[in-house]
């Protein structure tokens, strides 16, 4: 049995949307159906519907381990029929089999190898659909399929589910809403890290985890192979990298440095500039996500710049998301953050404008949320994000002045290009509005304030 991330077959039912992982059973393969070219993988069936896939075989976790997380996580009735279903079979499988749970795992978006996937009882060679853009997946054969219940895990991934973390002496500096998790995840997965917060107090608790603790930013980067850093804005990063006592004086050649702030491409270009000019690596790898997924080890990562760090950042991509992509070259991961950002920052206060306006026009705002979760939007972000504004709580998931500062820069970046975005400046004077109502440091949900003030 295994977990596998369903967003896979969000490419077959044609939705939209974050998947929850779905379980599954090997199988044997129809004898005309080669298997996927690249690195081991198997053949799935899903319990609960007819869907099949051939599955990588980095992504392997212990179903027993993790069932009651995702459980907790997955409402859903199909999902629990699904899980129902997979109890049954361990029934009358009495246990010989191993048990196993699949989570996604790092890719690049460029030259992958192709993978099968397929629908419907009828399995045939015309099923087979290639589709570079979605997760690589994998999973361990069965006792029943090939006599044996241990298989070899393929790249960092270890088969009891855990991260086999490199060897690097890995830094962080920033210990916010973001980079907390990210370290907590690190850490939880077997990395030796050594951590830096301007506030140092918030280092505290890492230290207790097995962190150790650098003085400044020079200090944790001479001291480590592949030094990340998480923080506010562009001014923070230029700070971080160029003040005194700043990662630049750290630098050496070898010396790998990762920018994970979401800043505009400008910035990264000169940061990267600098950085190779002494000899280092650089890679940018900004995050999309909450503090909620990022203490999941759930984001998404997108990175550009130099292949070989990314490559060399794989475990440590794993321990923290759920995928990742490599965008080329230094600056088109801060473009496409900035624009995955503008997007989630107008669609949230398009959200909050039609809940003001259910409520003006008489309209139960509760109702508003129910009709919504059951169309074609409904998503975990709506959900969550409508059911904070109802109950009144804007703690800080991402907080409401970064979404306006990447609404500012995602407004920049397209005056330079001469593209228009009219959408993104509307939303960007609702946030302006909810800051000078001192929503800043409140969840970006709070821009529903700014509609009742």
């Amino acid at each position: 049995q295994r977990w596998v991330n369903f967003s896979l077959m969000m490419f077959l039912r044609g939705k939209l949307g974050r998947y929850p992982p779905w379980p599954g059973k090997i199988v044997s393969p129809p004898k005309d159906l080669k298997k996927p070219r690249g690195k081991k993988c198997f053949f799935v069936k899903f319990f609960g519907t007819e869907d099949h896939a051939w599955i990588k075989v980095e992504q392997l976790k212990p179903y027993h381990p993790h069932k009651e997380d995702m459980v907790k996580i997955n409402k859903g009735k199909r999902f629990q029929q699904a899980v129902d279903a997979v109890e049954e079979y361990l029934k009358k499988a009495k246990g010989k089999e191993s048990v196993s749970l699949l989570s996604t795992s790092h890719y690049v978006a460029q030259s992958i190898p192709p993978h099968c996937v397929l629908t419907g009882h009828k399995v045939s060679s015309e099923n087979i659909k290639d589709d570079s853009h979605f997760h690589h997946f994998l999973l361990s054969q069965s006792e029943k399929d090939t006599g044996s219940t241990s298989i070899q895990a393929a790249d960092s991934t270890a088969v009891n589910g855990s991260i086999t973390p490199t060897d690097k002496r890995i830094g962080f500096l920033g210990l916010g809403l973001m980079g907390s998790g990210i370290v907590s995840n690190l850490l939880k997965m077997g990395h030796v890290v050594t951590v830096w917060n301007r506030t140092a107090e918030k280092c505290d608790l890492f230290i207790q985890e097995g962190a150790r603790l650098g003085r400044t930013p020079a200090e944790v980067v001479s001291m480590c192979d592949i030094t990340f850093s998480c923080v506010s804005d562009p001014k923070a990063a230029r700070d971080l990298v160029l003040g005194p006592s700043g990662v630049l004086q750290g630098i050496r050649p070898g010396k790998c440095y990762v920018e994970m702030s979401t800043v505009d491409p400008e910035t990264i270009t000169e940061l990267s500039q600098v950085i190779t000019s002494r000899g280092g690596r650089f890679l940018e790898a900004p995050v999309s996500g909450s503090q909620q997924l990022s203490n999941d080890g759930m984001l998404v990562i997108v990175a550009a710049g130099d292949r070989s760090v990314y490559e060399d950042c794989s475990s440590c991509f794993q321990a923290m998301g759920k995928t990742s992509f490599f965008l080329g070259e230094a600056g088109n991961a801060a473009r496409m953050m900035l624009v995955l950002n503008m997007v989630q920052g107008s669609f949230m206060a398009t959200i909050a404008e039609g809940l003001t306006l259910a409520q003006a026009t008489g309209q139960s705002q509760q109702t508003f949320l129910d009709i919504l979760c059951q169309g074609q939007m409904a998503s975990t972000f709506v959900d969550q994000k409508c059911q904070n504004i109802l109950q009144g709580n804007f703690k800080p998931d991402y907080y409401l002045k970064h979404i306006q500062k990447d609404l500012r820069l995602a407004i920049s970046m397209g005056d330079s290009v001469n593209h228009p975005t009219p959408m993104a400046a509307a939303a960007n004077e609702v946030y302006k509005r909810a800051k000078a109502l001192d929503q800043s440091d409140n969840d970006m949900s709070a821009v529903y304030r700014a509609y009742i003030h």
